[in-house]
């Protein structure tokens, strides 16, 4: 047991070495706070350190940054097509970073009915049911057709057996009518 305290008196003891492990440790702090761009800079300064062990780690983050700020730096001409990534996202199974796109999306364009289903079939997905159906009706509302869509929507099985997804795809035919006037009503007896 006296050897572990005296490997990590050695490691302290060696300036080069502590520099390098707080750079490490401020890279890991910032890629937590989504700061890829200072976590960039300090682990590139610890994969060129003389620590190779170190220097491998850092490097394995750093690319984990470089995927990150190419993500961020992705340009879209439309809200559509921002909306297509999105839901490439959702695809490969990416869920925080379409929940993020989406996020923006629906700040942009916050009457857009696709966004909000993409919303819903995210949420659906990630388990979070009753935001799933708030997006849903959202969407529903905005643009009635979507309910056609959403029943045969594989990302919306989960909810399949919910009776208020039943409902609100399914809703009483007459409960969507407005009643005529009664003057009409009169008129027509």
């Amino acid at each position: 047991m006296a050897q572990k305290p005296t490997a990590k008196h050695t490691l302290v003891s060696d300036p080069q070495l502590a520099q390098l492990l707080q750079a490490y440790e401020g890279g890991l702090r910032a890629m937590q706070e989504h700061k890829y761009d200072k976590a960039k800079g300090l682990l590139q300064k610890v994969a060129s350190g003389s620590n190779r062990e170190l220097a491998d780690r850092a490097g394995v983050h750093l690319n984990a940054c470089n995927q990150q700020l190419e993500r961020e730096s992705v340009q879209f001409k439309t809200p559509e097509e921002h909306y297509d990534y999105a839901v490439s996202l959702i695809n490969v199974g990416d869920y925080v970073g379409a929940r993020e796109h989406l996020d923006k999306l629906s700040k942009q364009v916050p009457k857009a009915d696709y966004v909000a289903y993409g919303q819903a079939a995210l949420d659906c997905l990630t388990g979070h049911v009753e935001d799933s159906m708030r997006n849903l009706g959202r969407a529903i509302a905005l643009n009635p057709a979507l309910r056609f869509q959403a029943r045969n929507d594989s990302d919306f099985q989960n909810l399949s057996e919910d009776p208020r997804f039943t409902e609100l795809l399914y809703p009483d035919p007459g409960g969507e009518m407005p009643l005529p006037p009664e003057e009409e009503v009169g008129e027509l007896g």
